[in-house]
């Protein structure tokens, strides 16, 4: 189902792969780049609805106050709550939907990239576009002497056998997840101060303890389950970019409201 995404995606690594490893050398440095942009360039596809989520994000939060007077006034009555909240959208050009719907066209884009880098697994033949030796040739590479295609919990005799140990997963893996949490935790700590708390107490409780579980949730995913270094990377060039591309747009999205006054934070 997901193969009309993955080649695709595979087929962009393959090009990175190939510049990077023209000009640098075949290498764990050439598979590093390859990987990170990679992301950047899925990413860099998917600012457009990334920009469309905030705008209807905006406007829905314009229209806080109101939808919260006819939730007190049709408290008893769902039904006509949800129309006049239908029609509130309605007649400002909104919907409440809007920026999900943009959210949701980013999914096949991520699990496909985590999927391909996930394909490069010891004795496959192939991954998508790359033949054996492309799968050889990522297993091989190392990022300070731990190999992308490795995980810090895997036993420690399988490491030996792929040429590194221990030791070098830790030393490269441990700063890579804490780099990525700490980017996540930025991203969602800026989402949420820009958050509307007063219509929505609850989802900000939740939106709050997410800022905390999602990077220790990073954490205990890249030390305790199978997760490859090289996986690893995608997790923190993705957080970054996301880090940064938030910024960006919602000062451009204030912008758009206030040209005289945006500031670029």
């Amino acid at each position: 189902m997901f193969d009309v995404f993955l080649y695709p995606v595979s087929a962009v690594l393959w090009f990175w792969h190939l510049i990077f490893s023209s000009l640098l050398g075949p290498g764990g440095t050439a598979w590093v780049l390859a990987v990170v942009f990679l992301v950047f360039t899925i990413r860099a596809l998917l600012v457009r609805p990334a920009l469309s989520q905030l705008r209807a994000a905006k406007r829905t939060q314009k229209l806080a106050p109101q939808i919260q007077k006819i939730r007190e006034k049709h408290r008893g009555d769902r039904g006509r709550m949800a129309r006049e909240i239908q029609k509130l959208h309605a007649d400002n050009g909104s919907s409440p939907l809007g920026g999900c719907l943009s959210a949701l066209l980013q999914i096949p884009a991520f699990l496909s990239l985590f999927w391909v880098l996930r394909g490069f697994a010891p004795g496959a033949e192939s991954n998508y576009v790359f033949d054996r030796a492309g799968v050889d040739s990522f297993l091989n590479a190392d990022l300070f002497g731990a190999k992308l295609g490795n995980w810090i919990s895997q036993p420690a005799a399988d490491l030996i056998a792929f040429g590194t140990d221990r030791a070098h997963m830790v030393a490269v893996g441990v700063p890579l997840m804490i780099l990525a949490g700490l980017a996540t935790f930025l991203s969602m700590r800026m989402s949420l101060r820009r958050q509307d708390t007063t219509t929505s107490p609850q989802l900000a409780s939740v939106s709050k303890a997410m800022m905390y579980l999602a990077p220790i949730g990073m954490l205990v995913s890249g030390a305790f389950f199978p997760v490859p270094i090289g996986v690893l990377l995608y997790f923190l060039a993705g957080n970054l970019w996301t880090f940064v591309q938030q910024h960006v747009l919602t000062n451009l999205v204030d912008g758009e409201e206030h040209p005289q006054e945006t500031k670029w934070r």
